[in-house]
């Protein structure tokens, strides 16, 4: 359709959704204050969903008197160990079947049978193998860590354009420039994609692992308040839980902006 001046509007702008600044935290701070008002209200009962006010009372001790401190560095500490030797392994196998015919046939049927076994129900096996210290949560972690990685770096491999491949081959640049150059900043937008996912999957991880055999960290917080009924610590660990996912979601976006740049 024509505008009165005979000009035709631009209708190629194409689909690229914007994140709208402070969307995010606006819905998220409605939904506390609507647990707040509902609490208050005596619409939701706080003997099982205490209000925001109380778990916030319930993180103030916890931080001024050490302990929070003490639980959220032992997870981190895990978390950090634990994804970085998934991702790692993950990286290398997953370029290996992405770049390699020898590695792709065994490879994806090594991690088609292995991926669907949940992982949580290894971590006994991981305690009997690595016994009940930090050993066993680190393969927990690392072992669920592994395959979607291995899945997301060869699907983003497979993703990259092989015309820009075969360019590359007909100017006579060596295989690994090609990799370099061509096919992992190609990967680059899967693979970090994969890492949200796999973030997200080490802190569901890290949670059980801790249940299971921990003295110390924000599963086993949190299973100790949830034995005694203590509701305000309880939604104050899964408080610690949510906040760490944000936050590593926002340093995983902080790095798809630093290194996503050219898209």
């Amino acid at each position: 359709m024509r505008r009165l001046d005979g000009r035709v509007p631009f209708r190629g702008g194409g689909f690229s959704p914007r994140v709208l600044p402070g969307a995010a935290a606006a819905t998220l701070i409605g939904l506390v204050l609507l647990w707040q008002a509902g609490a208050s209200a005596g619409v939701i009962p706080t003997l099982f969903l205490p209000a925001p006010a109380s778990i916030a009372v319930a993180l103030y001790h916890l931080a001024a008197s050490g302990e929070l401190w003490r639980h959220l560095g032992a997870s981190l500490q895990r978390l950090a160990i634990g994804w970085s030797i998934g991702t790692v392994a993950g990286l290398a196998v997953g370029l290996a079947v992405g770049l390699f015919s020898v590695a792709r046939g065994p490879g994806m049927a090594v991690v088609s049978a292995l991926f669907p076994i949940p992982k949580i129900a290894l971590v006994p096996l991981f305690i009997i193998w690595f016994g009940i210290g930090e050993g066993s949560k680190d393969a927990t972690l690392a072992f669920g860590v592994f395959f979607p990685t291995v899945i997301s770096t060869a699907a983003g491999i497979d993703a990259v354009p092989r015309g820009l491949i075969r360019m590359a081959q007909s100017f006579s640049l060596p295989f690994w420039s090609i990799v370099g150059k061509v096919i992992l900043p190609g990967a680059l937008p899967a693979i970090l994609s994969g890492f949200r996912v796999t973030v997200s999957i080490a802190i569901i991880l890290l949670v059980a692992a801790e249940m299971i055999g921990a003295e110390r960290g924000i599963g086993a917080f949190v299973l100790s308040a949830g034995n005694l009924y203590d509701t305000d610590n309880l939604l104050a660990g899964i408080v610690m839980l949510s906040l760490m996912g944000l936050v590593l979601s926002w340093v995983i976006g902080r790095l798809e902006r630093a290194l996503l740049g050219w898209r």
